[in-house]
């Protein structure tokens, strides 16, 4: 998880297994088979980056990532010589040399304008490497619609620190032709798509507990922490209405997910 310091492991983690879904579908593209350097842009807490060590275990796997918390997190997976974490920027990120698969799991949609950073990673490709990228695509799910308006409204936009809410922009992500033409116009064979994950949650308040780990966080750290209560409070109720309790007590998130994948030849 890159391009913000702040994020707690253990709130982004409730959803664990949501969450690494997408990370499996994503890779299940990858036809790479026996790669010696392989990346992850925006490791996070490193769990999935140790499934890539799992699953190629010949290569040198590297994460890179911003936040402190989420790179502490990772330091106890790390296998000397064969798994490793850094702190760094993904915006700024260079390899030392070419790249046999380079990964970034939802992480994109915090950087504006990063079909020139998909460019710059496809042209990192060693000869027959594999570029894979997934980035929520949830801008206009009541989630993302719900915060954006309570954001823009007076009584709360005179309250906000000055910030920049990319992850909630109309414009935060590509559909996936979008990421097919970036990527065939990179020199690579692409392959695109996306899916709607039905989440299935408990508990009280779980759209709540969901985005408080992601699309939240950055909001309610611009606010004092009364103020913070109360916007918590407000969203809260909006997120009842726009996804109630169903009879069994359980509450469906639809979550959208976009996909990229793809492969430089020979």
């Amino acid at each position: 998880m890159d391009s913000a310091a702040g994020w707690d492991p253990t709130t982004y983690l409730r959803f664990a297994d949501e969450r690494a879904r997408p990370f499996g579908d994503l890779l299940a593209r990858v036809g790479a088979s026996a790669p010696d350097v392989v990346v992850d842009l925006g490791c996070g807490d490193g769990s999935a980056t140790a499934t890539l060590a799992q699953r190629w275990p010949g290569a040198q796997v590297s994460g890179v990532d911003s936040s402190p918390s989420m790179l502490a997190a990772a330091a106890a997976l790390a296998v000397p010589g064969r798994l490793d974490f850094s702190a760094g920027d993904v915006r700024d990120w260079r390899p030392a040399g070419p790249v046999d698969v380079l990964v970034s799991n939802a992480v994109l949609h915090w950087l504006p304008g990063h079909a020139g950073l998909l460019t710059r990673w496809a042209g990192d490709l060693a000869p027959g490497g594999w570029l894979a990228v997934q980035v929520p695509g949830n801008q206009t799910a009541p989630t993302h619609a719900l915060l954006a308006g309570l954001v823009r409204a007076p009584r709360w936009a005179a309250r906000l620190a000055p910030g920049e809410d990319v992850a909630l922009a109309a414009d935060a992500v590509l559909d996936p032709v979008g990421y097919l033409d970036v990527l065939t116009g990179a020199g690579l064979v692409a392959d695109s798509w996306e899916t709607t994950y039905l989440h299935v949650l408990r508990g009280s308040d779980p759209v709540l507990r969901w985005v408080s780990g992601t699309v939240l966080r950055p909001v309610l750290a611009r606010l004092s922490p009364g103020d913070a209560d109360e916007f918590t409070t407000e969203y809260a109720d909006a997120l009842r209405a726009a996804y109630p309790v169903r009879p069994d007590g359980t509450t469906v998130l639809p979550f959208r997910r976009v996909f990229a994948v793809g492969h430089r030849p020979d």
